[in-house]
């Protein structure tokens, strides 16, 4: 009998692995020069400092039911959605070519990309995009790094906004508010904590690494997650280490109320949080 479902799991993984492996295949099929798979968020190898690492978050598909989602992870420990495909027209509504027509001479509000991102910036968004967003210096802080996430005017994106479907799991008595965004290779929020929410990736990979709320991580809340990817984690012990992943396109992550989070974008990335609240 054990050795019968040892069996079935290894069928099992091997059809999971089949279907991802046709699902990029099938991407990869649709991807052309007139529609590249990138949205035309391009990111030259030579500035791709950072790169994926392990995954030890649990990943599901979007299957997850609402129960389980409030009975397993809820209130307990972050998760990973995968190749979740419900936003495949709000992906086509934020190419590059798409964000510049419609929305360049809009303004936006830039952080800096430390801790408090106390830093604000007003500029059109096609200056961001053509003059401001650049991948991330090693040798760069983050209070002296300026990116595109949250302080969106509503009134100005609603249109935009509207087009995005918000992950479909529910916390009692909360509602989601979207905070849009677009960074450079490289880039990143060090550690901070908030209320629960989710996070998508549109274009690009985007790495995270978490905490439980009683494990605060050591950090400089003005350095970068890229100084402290390469100077302060390899020096961790086991017990110390992250939970972590990084998310392809589609993917979506959920933290629950009060986790330390940081984030590191590995290519120019376009992604969307819906903070819970």
């Amino acid at each position: 009998k054990i050795k019968m479902e040892n069996v079935c799991v290894a069928i099992s993984v091997i059809l999971l692995q089949f279907l991802t492996l046709c699902r990029c295949l099938e991407t990869e099929l649709q991807c052309s020069k007139d529609s590249p798979c990138d949205g035309g968020w391009f990111t030259n190898e030579a500035d791709l400092i950072a790169h994926p690492g392990p995954c030890n978050v649990d990943t599901v598909d979007y299957s997850l039911s609402q129960t389980d989602f409030m009975s397993i992870y809820a209130t307990e420990k972050p998760f990973v959605i995968r190749g979740a495909t419900h936003n495949e027209h709000f992906r086509t509504v934020s190419t590059k070519d798409i964000m510049l027509k419609e929305y360049g001479q809009r303004k936006v509000i830039l952080s800096s990309a430390n801790t408090h991102s106390y830093t604000k910036v007003e500029v059109p968004l096609e200056k961001y995009i053509n003059e401001i967003m650049k991948p991330q210096k090693i040798e760069q802080l983050g209070n002296e790094t300026l990116y595109w996430f949250g302080d969106n005017n509503y009134t100005e994106w609603q249109e935009f906004f509207d087009q995005y479907i918000q992950p479909k799991y529910k916390l009692p008595d909360m509602t989601g508010a979207l905070s849009f965004g677009i960074a450079g290779a490289g880039t990143g929020v060090p550690f901070h904590f908030h209320g629960p929410g989710f996070g998508e990736v549109i274009y690009g990979r985007k790495r995270w690494f978490l905490y439980p709320p009683d494990q605060k991580p050591e950090f400089h809340p003005n350095r970068t997650t890229l100084h402290w990817l390469m100077e302060d984690y390899p020096k961790l012990i086991e017990y110390t280490k992250p939970l972590e992943c990084t998310l392809n396109v589609g993917d979506i992550i959920y933290f629950p109320d009060r986790w330390w989070h940081g984030t590191l974008n590995i290519d120019t990335s376009v992604f969307m949080s819906t903070f819970l609240g």
